[in-house]
């Protein structure tokens, strides 16, 4: 093995064989949004089928969140199943809907409201990653797992002929080098795809990144990062990629990795076979087009009153009646205040709650939730259209300060579930870039 590909592997790399569609095929009708978004906007998603209409389309070969407790879930499954099998089906044709695979990174430059995030591509090996909260593996998880959302990913990714992600991996790249690496190794490289997204997702180009002797360069980056990061977390084992989004993605295509691994000890080439790998994206935390978001609650067959009495055992609780979302919205968003605060909407009701306690308000709410009908979401005008009904209470979390995330994941572990998010929801990944799985 080249020592280039050594190193890779060591950091949990690996270079993929990335499949992209023909070019008959019309990217923005192919590339959507992450299945876990939008997930009580059924609108959205009917939008999003009238749009790709019969095209190719990654829509076919997803399992949006909304539909899990619909019923049918076998037979979608094996719908996405068939699906993925022909659209590989003749690959080599005229008519074919996927080119043939190319090992390759993928350098991505997405463009949305907040800015050009860019990020690089490439498989991690799924040995080296951890989520449980004692991980000390070089892929960790920044937020909490529950497995008991894990089965319908795994059914999903078990048996798939392809995967296509939209998991998104940080590194705590201060200085970004990495990035500026990659605009001066690829200022001349051709443009492998550039187009507009669906549904307010911006727009996305892509070039390809061959060279072992840029990816020598590439190791070197990741290298650094890792031992720094021995240095500045006090540590023997490097934190070197956190999970932005999709950890319960990555941990279901790990479950599947380990069970297909028990399953197959001993044969040949079990230790390359693709399903040992995921395909993801990282990016820089720092990148100042990742806007980090915090992951809202509403809570259904409830109202404020019982909320503020479940919030009264919070440390200094007080809570304030406002005349309106906005002003709510501006209060539990000021800088600068020594208190935490959130707020809550049930119907025309707007309530500021102050409190202390630890600086994460997943951390000192969600235990107050407890047992309660509850989703998570993405964005504050979502949520207040939610929360308009009296039957419900939205929980407005305050802006998520992403400085000293990987310390704290370093030093106690994954924060709660759905503390944050990377951007709005439509400026979530996309769903483009395939890579084969099974067979």
């Amino acid at each position: 093995m080249h020592k280039v590909y050594e190193h890779l592997a060591f950091l949990g790399i690996k270079i993929p064989q990335i499949i992209l569609p023909a070019k008959n095929v019309d990217l923005q009708k192919w590339a959507v949004v992450a299945c876990d978004q939008f997930t009580q906007d059924a609108g959205y998603w009917e939008k999003a089928a009238a749009f790709t209409g019969r095209a190719p389309s990654t829509l076919n070969i997803i399992y949006p969140e909304i539909y899990l407790n619909q019923g049918g879930s076998a037979e979608r499954i094996d719908r996405i199943h068939k699906t993925m099998r022909g659209y590989l089906a003749g690959m080599f044709t005229a008519d074919a809907i996927l080119n043939p695979p190319r090992q390759a990174g993928a350098f991505i430059e997405r463009t949305t409201q907040s800015g050009t995030r860019r990020g690089l591509m490439f498989s991690v090996d799924l040995e080296r990653y951890g989520w449980r909260s004692d991980s000390q593996s070089i892929i960790r998880a920044t937020e909490g797992t529950v497995p008991e959302r894990l089965p319908p990913r795994m059914e999903v990714r078990r048996g798939a002929a392809m995967e296509t992600p939209h998991i998104m991996l940080l590194i705590n790249d201060h200085q970004n080098i990495l990035v500026s690496l990659l605009l001066k190794l690829l200022v001349k490289a051709p443009v492998v795809y550039n187009t507009p997204l669906m549904m307010g997702g911006g727009s996305v180009r892509c070039k390809f990144l061959y060279r072992k002797n840029d990816w020598a360069l590439i190791v070197d980056v990741f290298e650094h990062l890792a031992r720094e990061s021995i240095t500045r977390f006090n540590s023997e084992n490097p934190l070197l990629f956190a999970v932005g989004d999709g950890n319960h993605s990555l941990a279901a295509a790990k479950a599947v990795w380990d069970e297909y691994k028990a399953a197959h000890a001993g044969d040949d080439g079990i230790n390359e076979h693709p399903a040992r790998y995921a395909l993801v994206e990282v990016v820089n935390l720092y990148d100042p087009a990742i806007i980090f978001e915090p992951i809202h609650r509403i809570v259904f067959n409830t109202d404020a009153d019982k909320i503020l009495g479940n919030f009264k055992i919070l440390p200094d609780f007080s809570f304030q009646e406002l005349d309106g979302v906005e002003r709510l919205r501006h209060l539990v968003s000021e800088a600068g205040v020594e208190e935490n605060r959130c707020g809550i909407i049930s119907g025309k009701r707007c309530v500021l709650v102050k409190y202390s306690g630890s600086k994460s308000p997943a951390v000192d709410i969600d235990p107050l939730l407890a047992n309660q009908k509850i989703d998570y979401i993405h964005g504050a005008e979502e949520l207040f259209h939610l929360a308009a009904s009296p039957s419900a209470a939205g929980i407005l979390f305050p802006p998520f300060n992403k400085n000293g995330l990987f310390e704290t994941i370093a030093k106690s572990g994954p924060l709660p579930r759905k503390s944050f998010s990377m951007g709005s929801a439509s400026e979530k990944r996309y769903y483009l870039e395939c890579r084969q799985l099974f067979s």
